[in-house]
């Protein structure tokens, strides 16, 4: 059926053509902004030269469209926008990603576009379905070598398992998940004689994440032969998923070019010249190298298109500085979460962020993280270049330091009790202070009074700390609530939760106390980590940036809730266990899926100054705890995922709310340990 879209080829290929990899700042279902961003970057490509643009998956609809990718409306709005897109893509080749709807199934589609013209659509073969991605609930995966035809604005193009001949030059696709997997389309593109490699991808960033995709664009082109084009997804798309922006072009085994991660515009662009000749002669060199010499029918869409002329030259990859840096994962965490606090900030049209300020490390690193947004932004924006991207604040339009950008968009608070210390409230106002926050200092304890005295009536008896322990204790997180809530009512501001991920595994928080909140920039980081950071920032801080010694007052202190009676000298590791014991017991039990006994064996090797008494009790505390609150994990506000190991039962990882509590499971450990001399 595919020789009517055979037509016939142009000359011969240039030695070499200009390409690029665009990175977008998506949002789904925003058609508009969608549009107007791959608009830009197509104006920016065509100023640069370039012949071929890879743009990222999806990037019509946005990626994170969840359950309306099965709407026929979003299917046929996704296809109007294409349609206004069309006319810009004059004298230059285009992929496009969005959802289609063929034969009563949704597939998740490139559409190469040469010249205006729309020459097919290609559906991804390999389906994300593990961690944080879902696409198999929305998108069928398309069968490997089947192709069809399908109808779009009254005419009808090739679908299916294609690449492309433009003018000589033949183009392939692997989409996102295509091309992590054993069986990748690139293996039979290699022996179709494919010049060029289109990766059109939404991959979500993660820490280490970025030199396995690296080694993956760089091995494709060295393997196959080509010239290798990786394209993705920018910033805080959808709410939970970072994407670090991260665009590559390999060839034949070498990077030539890659773009900025972690960027604050709209999108990205990186542009290269790639000589098509030269990989084409050293494919012919490899003895493995054996061509389809007769493509099955249909397989090759041709179509003739004039490439200019360009001179590849040498390239030189050029790595923003803190690429290199020693502290690489505390750098990426931080700037992921300066880029997702501000993409969330301005797609929910925030006003800014209200933090509740304890004087410790968490509530600490979440006002940090909001003033490094303001950093970040402004040293790569400008002032007017973010006031320009906050347009809906009028009050940024005179801003005249990055300091009075904190200002306005972060207000901070200290709510004390009888049992907050003057160390706490000296570390809040301190930080509030460095980061430049609007600070108020509370008085809640008449609110706890009053709460306590209401109760005791009600119940007919006083409370005292031998017997009411956890009552009296969460009475003074909850109470700090409603008066922040407040707060970010007042000023159209979001209130921002300060819980962290290790306290989430065990329930060690309040719900509607320290949980509360509308998002919770932290809950996807282990606290070990988060202290680890605070630390490298009092320090260090981050490349080209200073470090804030105010920190000194923080990580001095051990990590404590504060919540009982200063005699009692609460920390949180005597509540739960070690955080570097925690964190490692999490690893193993819930990423890892071992059992308790498994659990115990690991942590005996891997932390032998413990005693086998105390590693029973911490493992078993950790099995009884995590199975006791995933309620609350159901219930946290949402956060940012930047670690493979996430406890969001949202997005990653997902546990009964009511269950057996590993009862037999911890038995069996018991009696193993028992049976230890």
């Amino acid at each position: 059926m595919a020789n009517e879209y055979m037509v016939a080829s142009g000359p011969g290929s240039p030695c070499s053509s200009s390409v690029a990899a665009a990175a977008l700042n998506q949002t789904p279902l925003d058609w508009e902004r969608n549009k107007r961003n791959i608009l830009s970057a197509l104006t920016e490509a065509r100023a640069e030269g370039v012949s071929v643009l890879c743009l990222p998956e999806l990037c019509v609809t946005g990626y994170g469209c969840e359950d309306a990718f099965l709407s026929p409306g979003v299917h046929g709005m996704a296809l109007e926008v294409l349609g206004e897109i069309l006319p810009e893509t004059e004298a230059m080749i285009v992929s496009l990603g969005l959802p289609l709807m063929h034969e009563s199934a949704v597939y998740n589609a490139c559409c190469l576009v040469a010249d205006r013209q729309i020459l097919g659509f290609v559906a991804k073969r390999a389906l994300a379905g593990d961690g944080i991605h879902y696409e198999p609930r929305w998108f069928k995966p398309w069968p490997s070598g089947q192709r069809s035809s399908i109808r779009v604005g009254g005419s009808s193009y090739p679908i299916g398992d294609l690449y492309f001949d433009c003018g000589g030059v033949k183009i392939g696709f692997e989409i996102c998940e295509d091309a992590w997997i054993a069986q990748c389309p690139g293996v039979e593109l290699s022996l179709d004689a494919v010049d060029l490699i289109l990766n059109p991808s939404a991959s979500h960033f993660a820490f280490g994440k970025h030199r396995i995709r690296r080694r993956l664009v760089l091995e494709g082109s060295r393997a196959f032969g080509v010239s290798y084009v990786y394209a993705n997804l920018l910033g805080n798309e959808a709410g939970r998923p970072v994407y670090d922006g991260d665009t590559l072009i390999a060839s034949g085994g070498s990077v030539v070019a890659e773009g900025r991660r972690f960027s604050f515009a709209d999108h990205q662009l990186i542009t290269a010249a790639v000589d098509v000749d030269l990989m084409r002669t050293r494919r012919a060199s490899l003895s493995s190298f054996h061509p389809h010499v007769a493509p099955e029918p249909g397989e090759c869409v041709s179509v003739d298109f004039s490439f200019p002329d360009v001179s590849p030259g040498p390239q030189k990859v050029e790595l923003e500085p803190w690429e290199h840096s020693h502290h690489k994962k505390e750098e990426e965490f931080m700037r992921a979460i300066a880029l997702s606090l501000f993409d969330y900030m301005r797609k929910t049209r925030s006003h800014g962020f209200v933090v509740s300020m304890s004087g410790g490390a968490d509530s600490s690193a979440v006002a940090c993280l909001v003033g490094l947004m303001a950093r970040l932004s402004v040293a790569e924006l400008g002032l007017d270049g973010v006031a320009d991207k906050l347009d809906y604040l009028p009050e940024l339009a005179d801003i005249t330091s990055e300091r009075e950008i904190c200002e306005r968009l972060l207000t901070t608070a200290y709510q004390a009790t009888e049992h907050s210390s003057q160390t706490t409230r000296d570390a809040a106002r301190s930080i509030a202070g460095c980061v430049g926050a609007r600070h108020h200092e509370l008085d809640v304890q008449p609110l706890v009074d009053n709460y306590v005295k209401m109760i005791e009536q009600a119940v007919g008896r006083k409370f005292d700390w031998e017997h009411d322990d956890i009552a009296l204790q969460n009475i003074q997180a909850r109470v700090r609530a409603p008066g922040v809530w407040m707060l970010a009512n007042l000023e159209q501001k979001l209130l921002l939760a300060t819980s962290n991920r290790s306290e989430a595994a065990v329930g060690y928080a309040t719900m509607d106390g320290d949980t509360a909140g509308g998002l919770s920039p932290i809950a996807g980081i282990d606290k070990a980590f988060l202290l680890r950071w605070l630390s490298w920032l009092e320090k260090h801080g981050p490349t080209g940036g200073q470090p804030m010694p105010e920190l000194s007052v923080v990580t001095a202190q051990a990590p404590t809730a504060e919540l009982r009676p200063s005699a009692a000298k609460q920390t949180d590791e005597d509540d739960l266990m070690p955080y570097v014991l925690l964190d490692a017991i999490e690893r193993a039990a819930i990423r890892d899926k071992r059992t308790p006994l498994e659990v115990y064996r690991v942590m005996r090797g891997d932390f032998p100054d413990y005693t086998p008494e105390q590693l029973v009790v911490w493992v078993e505390r950790f099995f009884r705890l995590w199975s006791r609150n995933q309620w609350k994990r159901e219930r946290y506000a949402p956060s940012f995922h930047v670690d493979d190991e996430n406890l969001d039962p949202k997005t990653w990882c997902r546990f009964p709310i009511l269950s057996g509590g590993f009862e037999r499971e911890l038995a069996e450990l018991r009696a193993a340990v028992a049976r230890k001399p």
